[in-house]
């Protein structure tokens, strides 16, 4: 449940009247009751000056953070609103999600509300995008006159670095242009983003919006990563996984890069149908229903892998007893059509063994994977759409 909070705007004569918003500051919040009454002060201080704007916190806090938001935003020259949710859905990234939703102007920036993020850049962003006809302007720590001197530490440092470079490994093509895609400070126009693709998890947005809703332009600008004014920082190792299972389910979103993925979980499996057939055969048991009862093992396995990795956020559209049974009857179903698909090829193809059996496997592989994600992952289709489709 969301709970919404607008801070009245002080008495202004008609000619100190704004024009409307020209940039919402979207500032996600969790237990960050020490930083906002400085941040919204440095807000005061360095934006209405030169850019009319609104302050949407989106807050996830256990702590008083909507409280003191409340408070603060009395004295501040512009819209303050407080979107409180009782369900942290999609993390930090989530919060950001719904604050660009409730964003009533053209531009967005995004930045933290832990004070790392200077506002005196805010106006630069906007105006930066506006001159280069941009949709997305970063806020980069890693092109000249940035830095990274607010980071805490050598190990923090490393895992940032390292962060970035996997990130820009994975997707070269999409973070093109981009610097530093782990940033938490950018702009972006409302109308470059595509709120129905976005599935934010944990804290990496900007990762987020760079690949599943590219702006049509993309530029720079560079900034001094600063300490935290107070408190201490929500990076953990939670987090930190978190990030992971959000770059496999982005490397994984278009059906080729699923496919190769479901191939390379499929060959480690050989891995526990080896070991599996190793051990039963030296205990006695006859090689064909070892094989049977190993190729099982590299079915879980399979199983498990491609329930944590490939299809982690389809989970949810059938029970888990529901996804096993379906899986194992296919996986189990590949051998029962590979033979005779071998027979098939040599007696009526004229094949030779060996590339009818390669053959068999490539089909039967893309089979599989078909049916894996047609039959045991994609949501059911309700009655009555059934229903109603018929007619």
């Amino acid at each position: 449940m969301t709970h919404e909070y607008t801070a009245p705007v002080p008495d202004l004569t008609a000619s100190e009247v704004p024009e409307p918003a020209a940039v919402t500051i979207v500032v996600p919040t969790y237990n960050e009751s020490a930083n906002v009454r400085e941040l919204l002060y440095q807000i005061s201080e360095s934006v209405p000056a030169r850019l009319p704007c609104e302050v949407v916190f989106v807050d996830d806090s256990t702590d008083d953070t909507p409280e003191v938001i409340r408070e603060a935003a009395k004295n501040c020259p512009f819209p303050v609103t407080v979107l409180h949710r009782d369900e942290p859905v999609g993390g930090l990234g989530g919060a950001v999600v719904e604050g660009m939703k409730a964003a009533g102007s053209d531009w967005i920036v995004v930045m933290d509300g832990d004070c790392q993020h200077p506002p005196s850049l805010v106006p630069e962003l906007v105006a930066t995008g506006q001159r280069a006809n941009a949709g997305l302007v970063v806020a980069s720590r890693y092109i000249k006159g940035g830095s990274r001197a607010g980071l805490a530490g050598s190990y923090r440092v490393a895992v940032s670095r390292g962060a970035t470079w996997l990130t820009k490994s994975l997707f070269p093509r999409r973070l093109h242009g981009i610097s530093d895609p782990m940033s938490g400070f950018f702009a972006i126009r409302r109308s470059d983003i595509t709120a129905d693709v976005l599935q934010p998890l944990g804290y990496k947005i900007l990762l987020e919006l760079a690949v599943r809703s590219r702006p049509r332009a993309v530029t720079e600008v560079p900034f001094v990563f600063q300490e935290r004014f107070a408190g201490e920082s929500k990076s953990t190792a939670e987090e930190g996984r978190r990030f992971l299972r959000h770059l496999a389910g982005l490397r994984t979103a278009t059906p080729l890069a699923r496919m190769v993925v479901f191939g390379l979980i499929g060959l480690t499996g050989f891995v526990p149908n080896l070991v599996g057939l190793w051990a039963l055969t030296h205990m006695g048991l006859h090689y064909l229903p070892a094989e049977i009862v190993a190729n099982q093992f590299g079915v879980a396995w399979n199983f498990l892998l491609i329930e944590k990795v490939l299809f982690r956020d389809r989970r949810r559209h059938r029970h888990w007893a529901d996804r096993t049974v379906r899986f194992a009857l296919l996986a189990n179903a590949d051998l029962v059509l590979r033979i005779p698909l071998i027979a098939l090829l040599v007696a009526h193809f004229g094949l030779s063994a060996v590339p009818a059996t390669a053959l068999a496997l490539v089909i039967t592989f893309v089979l599989r994977f078909v049916g894996t994600e047609a039959l045991v992952y994609l949501p059911r289709r309700s009655r009555r759409r059934s229903h109603s489709e018929s007619q």
